[in-house]
């Protein structure tokens, strides 16, 4: 897939899965905007990828300061074709009865409210230059429970909610929206996850991940045409198939 010419809008950027992306575009040819809290993270990352990268500390729960994110994207690369919802977090692990009330609401806005400010920061954009993709990286926790993860099922199944509205309303007018499930990879995430000691998944052994540049190469693909045909819909890195198709093994 060559990027060349294009644009893309990473949240999370600074760690796992967003700095494997940012890598892995700007090989393809693209320009890559890095958009995360930690600017120091960040900005080593622009220095690792050269002139294609610039740096953009933002919180995505605040809605003005995507805004501004974008714009500074627009002013240092001049346009803005790919937009990746990477951003996330799944601290606190708790069960419902004792979870903390601000620090649940925390991951919704992050997870949830952080990929409804990216789209709509970036969506006017695009629709002025006629089209873009918009990709999210989803979970399989957005179709079930998980237990302690009352926060992050909820976001998760919001996120593939706001993906799906992005197609119903924008697909005639050129916005390519999609859904990743990547299924468990090897970040910082998992060792959290590891750590809270609650439910199956922090049991896994660390084999069991695959490693952040294969949802990286899954974004990749998704851009192009080969992925039309889950349009408004996900695609999961767990589909022996899928990791076929993109010699992922």
């Amino acid at each position: 897939m060559d990027l060349t010419g294009k644009t893309a809008f990473i949240t999370g950027a600074s760690r796992g899965i967003g700095a494997e992306t940012a890598r892995i575009f700007a090989e393809a040819g693209a320009r890559v905007a890095l958009v995360a809290r930690s600017a120091d993270a960040i900005a080593d990352l622009a220095g690792e990828i050269g002139a294609a990268a610039v740096a953009i500390p933002c919180d995505i729960a605040r809605y003005w300061e995507v805004e501004q994110a974008v714009q500074n994207c627009l002013d240092a690369h001049g346009g803005l074709d790919i937009l990746v919802n990477n951003a996330g977090v799944i601290e606190p692990v708790a069960h419902m009865a004792e979870a903390d009330p601000e620090a649940w609401g925390e991951v919704i806005d992050i997870n949830l409210k952080g990929v409804f400010h990216g789209l709509r920061a970036a969506l006017p954009v695009m629709l002025e230059a006629g089209g873009g993709t918009v990709l999210t990286i989803g979970s399989g926790a957005a179709h079930g429970p998980v237990e302690g993860w009352s926060h992050y099922c909820s976001s998760k199944a919001g996120a593939l909610m706001l993906t799906r509205m992005a197609d119903k309303e924008y697909r005639d007018r050129g916005i390519r929206a999609l859904s990743l499930s990547p299924g468990t990879v090897a970040t910082q995430m998992q060792r959290e996850i590891k750590a809270s000691g609650i439910n199956p998944v922090s049991q896994l052994d660390w084999s069991a991940h695959i490693p952040p540049d294969w949802p990286a190469r899954a974004l990749l693909w998704m851009c192009s045409a080969e992925a039309d045909e889950w349009l408004g819909n996900e695609v999961s890195l767990r589909d022996e198939a899928i990791r076929a198709r993109l010699g992922l093994a």
